[in-house]
């Protein structure tokens, strides 16, 4: 709802109030009480659009600058931000906004800004603090919010965002994005990202034996040193968590994990289906990706050289199984080391066999705790260890954030 519009209904309603005050010794208590009720919900209504200084953004942005009263692309450069696992030419950048309260719940979101080359995505807190993913405007929110937060992704060396005027609404029909405790999970093909050295569409340079992975759309991108976006990828009777940092294989708005109705693009494949998989097995979209290249390989995600190798111990590329951590509702928490992954075993004790690998800062969801080996670590020293899976456990000082967890 734009904010003329809102506007109008607010003084219409203060009208209808001033009316009534006018002729009280007429109107009910009741309807008098129901008649203020309405004028301050108008009042809200119009109060919950908010601005925002596009050159405001976070310390989890990645590659912009403010020019003036707009935001820009930092560096244009070759070596500049990019979807590096995507192989698409053109440099990335990310501005993102500090999260804003409402006074009442939004189920919808639209935004008005100056801006080229740009897109705006938002996304919801859930009541667990966790987020959901990001969503392009105008949005259906996965859920009723009274806090949101903004991002600009700029995209082409001319690419610019001014001043963003934000309209949330509670008219808008929900579309929730969570599933089952443990979240989404589906078998994809799997590729090395490799491509050491390059940055990604985060911003993050490419090390050697990284841990990181690349989903095919930006709606799960995190920022550069975060985790509030993470997957499990399992294969090999290993199971490795990593942050996605990065954009592709092949397409930037594939979401193939998403319903069709929430689905970005392609919402006629299964979910679970990325469009590269239909396009290489199936000759779907004429065999070509979104940006008309011939699709070589299924490829659904990739993974930095230490996800591929050190997790998952893989010889060359695979079917893998991937749960999107963030589409899950169950106990969730942030594994912190000194950098280095943290080991998974296959039981309560740093003695029993390594069975995958956790990246630093990787979200994980918890299943159950007990006691095992005392160890220290990052927070402490304890003998309670968690199950993130059947047959796997970490050492809880090295995860922070785990609340309401049962017993095993």
């Amino acid at each position: 709802m734009g904010s003329t519009t809102r506007l109008v209904r607010v003084l219409a309603t203060v009208a209808v109030a001033t009316l009534a005050a006018g002729a009280s010794a007429a109107v009910p208590p009741a309807a008098a009480a129901a008649t203020n009720a309405a004028t301050n919900a108008a009042r809200n209504a119009a109060t919950d659009d908010w601005t925002i200084d596009a050159t405001t953004f976070t310390a989890d942005s990645s590659n912009v600058r403010a020019d003036g009263p707009t935001v820009r692309l930092a560096d244009d450069a070759d070596d500049a931000a990019k979807a590096a696992s995507a192989g698409t030419p053109d440099p990335w950048g990310v501005a993102v906004y500090p999260p804003h309260t409402l006074s009442t719940p939004a189920t919808g979101v639209t935004a008005d800004a100056d801006r080229h080359g740009a897109e705006l995505d938002v996304r919801a807190r859930r009541a667990d603090g966790t987020w959901s993913q990001w969503l392009p405007l105008p949005a259906a929110l996965p859920l009723r919010a009274t806090q949101l937060q903004l991002r600009a992704v700029l995209t082409g060396q001319d690419a610019a965002v001014g001043p963003l005027t934000v309209h949330p609404d509670d008219s808008t029909r929900i579309q929730p994005d969570s599933a089952d405790k443990a979240g989404l999970s589906y078998r994809v093909y799997a590729t090395r990202e490799g491509l050491i050295g390059h940055k990604t569409a985060n911003g993050h340079k490419i090390a050697k034996k990284d841990h990181f992975v690349a989903l095919p759309s930006r709606r799960a991108l995190g920022a550069n040193g975060s985790g509030e976006y993470s997957v499990r990828v399992c294969a090999n009777k290993r199971c490795a968590w990593a942050p996605v940092w990065d954009v592709g294989p092949w397409n930037t708005t594939d979401d193939h994990w998403s319903t069709g109705t929430r689905r970005q693009r392609w919402k006629d494949l299964p979910q679970g289906t990325p469009e590269a998989d239909a396009a290489y097995r199936k000759g779907y979209n004429k065999g070509k990706d979104q940006y008309g290249r011939k699709v070589k390989n299924p490829s659904g995600i990739d993974l930095a050289d230490g996800t591929f190798h050190d997790g998952l111990r893989l010889k060359g590329n695979s079917y893998v199984t991937v749960t999107y951590q963030w589409t899950g509702t169950g106990a969730v928490g942030t594994v912190h080391t000194n950098g280095i992954p943290l080991n998974v075993r296959s039981g309560a004790s740093s003695q029993r066999p390594n069975v995958g690998v956790a990246a630093n800062k990787a979200q994980v969801r918890v299943e159950c705790k007990l006691r095992g080996l005392w160890v220290s670590g990052t927070f402490g020293r304890n003998n309670v260890w968690y199950r993130l899976y059947p047959g796997m456990y970490v050492a809880s000082v090295y995860v922070s954030g785990v609340s309401g967890v049962r017993n095993c």
